[in-house]
């Protein structure tokens, strides 16, 4: 793959290609000659007496080679748009015009080569939308007259009882009618939380089951299902995201006014249209043409090897402008996973009775926040007591009876939620103590209050000294967290990494409308991990998807993390920092180089074959600069680190 190229792979390609076209030049020039000196000159057969054999060679290139690049700078040029290659364009009319094919034929070679690279470098990203449709399962299991049938998820209707089997993708927005389990709704909600489901639970299309099968009544499907909806803001946010101009574009527009007036001067005051072509091949920008794509060919190549895969080279030269940062907050400021943060005893209890009862009743549970329950006990190095007469009813919690020894006739536990307490029993919540951000749930110990339990996906330790070093490093001068989350959540981690403007409860419409009202404002760059982050990735000026657990936002994203860390997008940001100052040194140095050699050519000084030959020097210096891309440096990261 291109980003795992080392350097000096690289260089060694490079190589062989330069020498392949050097060549290839001397022997068509050294062919041109011998014909010449020959004496043979078929002119009247071509009707055209300064076309000679010799020349054969040249016209066939330049046909087959030219006529296809000037065609399309013609159709660019026609529908408004013009870059940095339009002096080669008209450069390659010009030496045909003056008969000058050998000069046309290198600045062809130039201009091909140019473009084979930036094909190479900038190639388009997979269709996120075509990753969003393989996701879902086309076939759905339809229950007609007790028998299980596959029919193709077209002809499931509204009112069809499906099932989906274990670990299955939801193919239908519906309401669940028999079975107990829970799914994983977090490429919607971004909530790291697997919901529970029992009969009356809503479940939405593109969730993905847990270990129980469900029976689902649907209540849309197709275009009406949320899924598709998704689906189809991201396609809305594709048409409309604008087309940023390229570096190469930018400094073309200054730099092809200033050559064509230098290559009419010199034609004006010296009589000579040679002359005027003189100057253009001098001035064809190959340092932009090359130059750039090899820098971003180096900076794609350092990105790999420091595990970030660019997928569309081109947010390489948008990074360094980005002024507006959007964090979405699950997977990215945090694991993603939740944790019991606090035990909180009730009535006297002891935390740590609390925490083993409930963990030895929990090890029996398919909740989504067992494992953590069990996870915490593990970590305080408690013992997990024996079991009996576990019981869990949908909606009423988790009941059983722990047994400390043998001898021990055991105590009874029960772990249910706060609301359910206050509903069955208000004069015991009573003692509870006051909510807070997060989940919770309460235990029971004999039928009374003994603890409460919370639950918060983990900061990452280093959250607050990244975010606080975005502005001063890299002037990302706002920062935003926008997040499904409840508000009281978004609003702690925010506190705690020092974010103060944020969006929470947020869908994916509204991820995007956000990306799109601070982009019109300046750049922005969009970090997020899940599903329901591809519309808002897609839509920013740079978009960052941390790890690579789904297709669809690495799709919609420009690069990939593939260590969920925050130093790897410090290191991405500099990387895109590095590329910038280097391509622009390699550009404006090249151009430089380009005047001086243009004022030679515009005094007489270079002739067209002579000045092609010159600015293939200049473009050998402006390609060694750009390797320089690729060199590791010592490090990337420069932010105080609190790692895990």
């Amino acid at each position: 793959m291109l980003q795992r190229l080392p350097i000096d792979e690289l260089i060694a390609v490079a190589a062989v290609i330069a020498l392949a076209m050097w060549g290839g030049l001397s022997f068509v020039s050294q062919g041109a000659v011998s014909l010449r000196l020959g004496g043979l000159d078929p002119a009247a057969a071509i009707g055209n007496p300064s076309l000679t054999v010799a020349d054969l060679p040249l016209v066939l290139m330049l046909i087959t080679g030219g006529a296809v690049l000037v065609t399309g700078l013609l159709r660019d040029l026609i529908a408004g748009r013009f870059g940095s290659d339009l002096l080669a364009g008209i450069s390659i009319v010009t030496s045909v015009l003056l008969g000058e094919y050998l000069a046309g034929v290198l600045v062809v070679l130039m201009l091909s080569g140019g473009e084979a690279l930036e094909l190479r470098a900038v190639s388009r990203a997979g269709d996120v939308l075509e990753a969003l449709a393989r996701r879902m399962p086309t076939v759905a299991h339809r229950r007609r007259a007790g028998e299980l049938e596959d029919v193709p998820l077209d002809e499931v209707a509204v009112g069809d009882v499906i099932t989906v089997l274990p670990h299955e993708i939801c193919p239908v927005d519906g309401t669940v009618v028999a079975g107990h389990g829970s799914m994983d709704e977090s490429y919607l909600t971004g909530e790291p939380y697997r919901m529970a489901k029992a009969p009356g639970s809503a479940v939405l299309s593109g969730a993905i089951n847990g270990q129980a099968a469900l029976e689902i009544r649907t209540d849309s499907v197709g275009a009406d299902s949320r899924y598709s909806k998704i689906m189809q803001v991201l396609a809305e946010s594709q048409q409309t995201k604008p087309r940023l101009r390229r570096m190469a574009d930018k400094l073309g527009a200054l730099y092809t006014p200033l050559a064509v007036a230098i290559a009419a001067v010199a034609w004006w005051l010296s009589g000579s249209p040679t002359r005027f072509l003189a100057v253009l091949v001098v001035a064809t920008p190959c340092p932009l043409l090359i130059g750039i794509p090899v820098a971003i060919i180096g900076a794609v190549s350092l990105a790999a090897k420091h595990g970030i895969v660019v997928r569309d080279p081109a947010i390489l030269e948008r990074l360094d402008s980005c002024r507006i940062a959007i964090f979405d907050k699950t997977g990215t400021l945090t694991y993603g996973a939740p944790r019991v943060t606090e035990v909180l005893p009730v009535n006297n209890s002891n935390a740590d009775i609390v925490l083993a009862s409930a963990a030895s009743l929990e090890t029996f549970s398919k909740h989504p926040l067992a494992s953590a329950v069990v996870e915490a006990a593990k970590s305080r190095g408690l013992t997990l007591l024996s079991v009996e007469e576990v019981t869990e009813r949908p909606g009423a919690g988790l009941t059983g009876r722990v047994v400390p020894t043998r001898s021990s006739t055991g105590r009874s536990v029960t772990i249910t939620s706060r609301k359910k307490l206050v509903e069955t029993a208000p004069e015991q919540a009573a003692h509870l103590p006051p909510t807070a951000g997060g989940l919770e749930c309460v235990v029971l110990i004999d039928d009374l209050p003994a603890g409460v339990l919370r639950f918060r996906d983990t900061p990452r330790p280093d959250g607050k000294s990244f975010v606080q070093h975005l502005e001063p490093a890299h002037r990302l001068t706002r920062v935003m967290l926008v997040s499904g989350d409840r508000e009281s959540e978004v609003r702690w981690m925010a506190e705690s990494v020092g974010i103060q403007e944020i969006h929470a409860g947020i869908q994916p419409e509204g991820k995007l409308r956000i990306v799109e009202e601070a982009t019109a404002t300046a750049p922005t760059l969009f970090v997020g991990d899940g599903i329901n982050d591809a519309p808002a990735l897609a839509a920013a000026t740079v978009g960052v998807a941390m790890g690579a657990a789904s297709d669809v936002t690495s799709e919609a994203s420009g690069a990939v993390v593939m260590d969920t860390s925050l130093a790897k997008i410090d290191e991405l940001l500099h990387i895109g920092s590095r590329f910038r100052k280097i391509a622009l040194q390699t550009a404006v140095g090249g151009m430089a180089l380009s005047v001086i050699g243009m004022a030679f050519a515009a005094a007489g000084y270079l002739p067209p074959a002579a000045g092609a030959l010159a600015q293939e020097a200049i473009d050998l210096a402006a390609v060694a600069n750009a390797l320089r891309v690729a060199w590791r440096p010592g490090t990337l990261t420069d932010y105080p680190r609190h790692d895990a």
